[in-house]
C-alpha cells in the first residue's frame, strides 16, 4: 500500500470518527422525536405528491417533483447499492447491513428536514437565478455570518460530488467480467521481480473505458439539470426494475434461507464476529458509512437536487425526498445483501467491491447473471455521473459565481477518467472523507433550523386539512 493510499485511509477513518457518527445518527433520531414521527405519518401523502397531482407548472424551480426524485435517486440508487453493499459485507460482515438500515430509518427524517429547508430557504446566485441546497439554506436561514459554513460545504462538495467511485467500479466490472478472460487488459509495464510477476503503470483497458465514459457523460452533463432530470426520469425506473427483478430471482431461489440471513444480520450487528478483526466498532462505523454513501441522508447532495423542484410548498418536497432512503437502502440494499449472502460471495477473500456482487449474480443466475449486472451497473453508474455533475457545479456556483460554474464540468470529466485508472482503496477513502466533511455543515444547519421546518409543516397540514388545495 503506497503512502498516498494510507494517508487517504487515515483521513477517511478520522473524518468518520465517533463525533460524526453521533451527528448523523443522533441528528436523525432528534428529527424523528422532535417531529413526533410526522414524516412517517404522512408517507402516503408523499406518494400522492410524487404522482404529479400537486405539480404547479408556474411554480419557481426547474424540474417537477418526480424529476427531482429521479435525479436524486440517480445519485443515491447506484453503485452504493451494488458495490457499496459488497464493501460493507467485506469489511463489516453481515452486521454492517443492520447499521445501514438504521441510517435509512433515521435518514428518512433527516431528508425530510434538509430537503424541506432546501425549498424553504432558496437563495439566488450571482445571476439572479433561484437555487437550493445546504449552502443556500445556511446563509438564508441562519444569516450571513454563517456563510463560512456554507463555503465549507461547497468546498467539500467540489471533491465529494465527483464520480470517481462510479467510474472506478464500472471499469472494474468490465475488466473483471469481460476483458480479463480474453486477455485484453494491456499493461504499461510488466517485469519479473523475486520470482513473482509485478505490474506497474495503468491498464490500457482502463484508459480506454475511462475515455469512453468521459465522452458519454459529457454529452449529457453540459445540458444542465433539465436534461439531467429528463434523462434520469426515464432511466432510473428502468434500472430499478431490471436490477430488482434479477435480485428477486436469486432470493426466491433461496427463499427458505431468508429468515436465517435476516437473523445473521441482526445478531452480527451486535457481536461483530464477521467483521475485520472481530471489532464491533468496525461493524457499526462501516455500516453507517456505507449507508450514508448509499442514501446520502445528511450529506447534503440530495438537497441540491430537490432545491431545483418546481414548487411553492417546501413540505411537499421534503415528503418526496424522504421516500429515497426507503427505496434505496431498506429495499434495494437489503436485496443486494441477501443475494451476496445467499450465494456465499461475501466469504471469498479474493474478491471485493463490484466483483463480489458480480460473483453473486454469476452464481445466482448462471450464464446471464454477470451480464445483467453489467447492464444494471452501466445504467446505475452513468445516471449517477449525470446527477453528481449538477451538484458539483452548484458548489462552484456558490463559491465563484454563476459565470464560472461551467468550469466544474471540465474538472468533473477529468475525475471520471482518474477514477477509471486508480485503485478502489484510494477512491472510496477520498470520497468517504469528503462526504463526512459535507455532512458537518448540512446536519448542523438542519438541526438549528428544525423549528422552522416544524412551523412550515404545521401550517401546510393545517391548510391541507381545511381543503385549501385539492391540487397545487
Amino acid at each position: 500500500m503506497d503512502l498516498l493510499e494510507q494517508i487517504l485511509i487515515n483521513f477517511a477513518n478520522y473524518a468518520w470518527g465517533t463525533p460524526l457518527l453521533f451527528l448523523l445518527v443522533g441528528g436523525g433520531i432528534f428529527f424523528l422525536l422532535y417531529s413526533r414521527f410526522m414524516p412517517y405519518r404522512h408517507f402516503k401523502h408523499g406518494l400522492e405528491v410524487l404522482t404529479g397531482r400537486y405539480d404547479d407548472p408556474n411554480a419557481p424551480g426547474d424540474i417537477n417533483h418526480f424529476q427531482a426524485l429521479s435525479s436524486a435517486l440517480a445519485a443515491t440508487v447506484g453503485m452504493g447499492n451494488i458495490s457499496g453493499v459488497a464493501i460493507a459485507l467485506g469489511v463489516g460482515g453481515p452486521g454492517a447491513i443492520f447499521w445501514m438500515w438504521i441510517t435509512a430509518i433515521v435518514g428518512m427524517a433527516t431528508k425530510f428536514f434538509s430537503c424541506t429547508l432546501s425549498i424553504l430557504y432558496r437563495g439566488k446566485d450571482s445571476s439572479g437565478k433561484i437555487q437550493g441546497g445546504p449552502m443556500y439554506y445556511i446563509v438564508e436561514g441562519l444569516g450571513k455570518k454563517w456563510k463560512p459554513l456554507a463555503m465549507f460545504f461547497s468546498f467539500a462538495g467540489l471533491i465529494g460530488c465527483t464520480p470517481m467511485f462510479q467510474s472506478n467500479q464500472l471499469t472494474q466490472i468490465i475488466r473483471d467480467t469481460i476483458l480479463a478472460d480474453r486477455g485484453w487488459l494491456g499493461y504499461d509495464t510488466i517485469y519479473l521481480a523475486d520470482s513473482a510477476l509485478t505490474v506497474t503503470g495503468f491498464r490500457l483497458s482502463d484508459i480506454i473505458v475511462g475515455i469512453i465514459l468521459v465522452i458519454l457523460v459529457s454529452l449529457v452533463i453540459f445540458g444542465g439539470i433539465k436534461r439531467i432530470g429528463l434523462v434520469a426520469s426515464r432511466l432510473v425506473p428502468l434500472m430499478v426494475v431490471i436490477y430488482v427483478l434479477t435480485v428477486l430471482y436469486i432470493i426466491f431461489n433461496n427463499l427458505v434461507d431468508v429468515p436465517y440471513y435476516f437473523s445473521l444480520i441482526v445478531t452480527d450487528a451486535f457481536s461483530g464476529e464477521a467483521a475485520a478483526g472481530g471489532v464491533l466498532g468496525v461493524v457499526i462505523s462501516n455500516g453507517i458509512r456505507r449507508g450514508a454513501f448509499s442514501n446520502e441522508a445528511g450529506i447534503g447532495m440530495e438537497a441540491m437536487a430537490h432545491g431545483a423542484a418546481k414548487t411553492k410548498e417546501p413540505v411537499r418536497e421534503g415528503l418526496v425526498a424522504m421516500l429515497e432512503p426507503a427505496i434505496d437502502t431498506l429495499l434495494i440494499c437489503t436485496m443486494t445483501a441477501l443475494a451476496i449472502l445467499m450465494t456465499g460471495a461475501w466469504q471469498l477473500s479474493d474478491v471485493d467491491g463490484i466483483t463480489m456482487t458480480a460473483v453473486a449474480f454469476e452464481q445466482g443466475v448462471p450464464v446471464v447473471g454477470a451480464y445483467l449486472l453489467i447492464l444494471c451497473v452501466l445504467i446505475f453508474s452513468i445516471t449517477t455521473m449525470f446527477t453528481y455533475s449538477y451538484y458539483g457545479s452548484k458548489c462552484l456556483n456558490f463559491l465563484a459565481g454563476a459565470h464560472n460554474k461551467h468550469y466544474y464540468n471540465y474538472f468533473y470529466i477529468f475525475t471520471i477518467f482518474f477514477g477509471s485508472i486508480t485503485t478502489i482503496d484510494m477512491v472510496i477513502n477520498l470520497i468517504d472523507g469528503f462526504f463526512a466533511l459535507m455532512a458537518i455543515p448540512t446536519m448542523t444547519a438542519s438541526i438549528l433550523l428544525a423549528p422552522k421546518v416544524m412551523e412550515a409543516s404545521r401550517d401546510y397540514f393545517a391548510r391541507k386539512n381545511r381543503g385549501d388545495f385539492d391540487h397545487y
